[in-house]
């Protein structure tokens, strides 16, 4: 068993990352930490659990301690990390140095020589590692998973961008509240409402989903050469985020080809059997009123992505589109960390 720890424990995705990791059989949770308000106390006095699955027993008596790698387990492999982006920049580094990082922050997401990874679209991208601990003389490593509606959207794109000559995305997200954290949204601002704008998130869009489906020459990343546009908006509902996606090709094709292409759509993570991966990373509906956040979120576990209303678009040419369902604290934060790990702990470590 690889034993792993939580970095920022007591927070929404610091919580997924426990409920994923309780009887996990490769990776055994030994050690949280959190902010020194947290540290020093039993995880269950430190923290206000927000899941609807019940605290695991197992962690309910571990010892919060400080988020520092002083203070952390000598003997733990692994660390995930869901601190804010703000203290992630530091505080990764400083774990990277004798831990591997899985890091769900946004802070190394895009630097050289650090994976950003989803591993069924590109994992060969942990080549980078070699260079990134010569570069850093660091023992460990940080791996990075993107953003959760980019994870959703590029999820899908992948068996589309392999097999047809793609032009032009254009992707309208509908973002469930708790991707702001449990205090992220106030509720008079999202109670009858919608929020047109998501700070920086359509940026992360646009660049990350060219980062993942581009191609790691040894050196760097050359992003894919077609267009991406993205808006982002916030809606009333707790988990799932919502994505309508519009895809522009260069030739004419069959919409059961590309139905075809996305159900049976299965890569690395399939092939190795690991443990989070869902057995169809793309469940494709028939049904016209689905996918929907409340019925399709916990597909695969919460680790799949359910495609829905996929058919040509009549006011374009060579065109597509179809609406998509992902769970964003599950495959878009948690889970992606938690299988990013099981992927370097199958060829890494």
């Amino acid at each position: 068993m690889v034993k792993v720890g939580v970095l920022g424990a007591t927070g929404m995705v610091g919580q997924r990352f426990i409920q994923l990791l309780d009887s996990h059989p490769d990776f055994e949770l030994t050690a949280l930490a959190a902010s020194s308000r947290s540290a020093g106390k039993r995880y269950e006095d430190a923290t206000t659990w927000y899941l609807n699955e019940e605290m695991p027993e197992a962690v309910k008596d571990i010892i919060v301690c400080d988020t520092t790698p002083e203070a952390m387990d000598n003997d733990v492999d692994i660390v995930f990390s869901s601190v804010p982006t703000e203290l992630a920049a530091k505080i990764e580094k400083d774990f990277a140095k004798d831990y591997v990082v899985a890091s769900n922050a946004s802070a190394h997401r895009m630097k050289k020589n650090i994976p950003l990874v989803i591993p069924e679209v590109n994992p060969e991208y942990l080549d980078m590692i070699d260079a990134q601990q010569k570069e850093n003389n660091w023992d460990g490593f940080i791996v990075t998973n993107p953003n959760c509606s980019t994870i959703a959207l590029t999820l899908t794109l992948k068996p589309i961008v392999d097999n047809f000559n793609v032009k032009g995305i254009r992707v309208s997200t509908m973002q469930a509240i708790s991707g702001a954290g449990y205090n992220g949204v106030p509720s008079m601002a999202i109670l009858d409402n919608l929020v047109p704008y998501i700070g920086s998130e359509e940026e992360k869009m646009e660049s990350e989903t060219l980062h993942l489906l581009g191609n790691y020459d040894g050196e760097e990343v050359k992003p894919a050469d077609f267009v991406l546009s993205a808006s982002c908006h916030r809606v009333p509902v707790i988990d799932g985020h919502t994505e309508a996606v519009f895809i522009e090709l260069e030739d004419d094709f069959d919409i059961e080809d590309v139905e075809d292409k996305m159900k049976n759509f299965k890569a690395l993570p399939q092939e190795l059997g690991l443990y989070s991966a869902p057995e169809n990373p793309i469940v494709v509906k028939k049904e016209n009123d689905r996918p929907q956040p409340r019925m399709d979120r916990n597909a695969g576990n919460g680790m799949a992505v359910t495609v829905g209303r996929l058919r040509k678009d009549q006011a374009f040419d060579n065109s597509l589109k179809y609406v998509l369902v992902g769970h964003n604290t599950i495959r878009g934060a948690a889970g992606a960390s938690v299988l990013n790990a099981e992927l370097i702990n199958d060829k890494i470590l």
